[in-house]
């Protein structure tokens, strides 16, 4: 499942860059995160670096994305042509 920033985002700057698929970008208000570009770090790391780094707890997972393990390390492997 692709993960989502909720409008509880203070626009801190801090997950944009720990993003190893560039998936994350500012929108118009708060940042944004690209459900096609999402592999909740899966084939990078164990855990979802923006989560980690996030001080006020705003990224959940997006219902509107549903995704296996599986279907993650499908899309890991598809952008980096591993």
């Amino acid at each position: 499942m692709a993960l989502m920033i909720t409008d509880e985002c203070i626009n801190c700057d801090v997950c944009e860059p720990e993003c190893p698929n560039n998936a994350i970008s500012q929108g118009d208000e708060i940042y944004v995160i690209d459900p096609d570009k999402c592999t909740e770090c899966v084939g990078h790391y164990d855990t979802p670096q923006c989560r980690e780094v996030c001080p006020v707890d705003c990224i959940p997972q997006d219902p509107n994305h549903v995704e296996t393990h599986d279907q993650l390390m499908a899309k890991f492997k598809k952008l980096t042509g591993s």
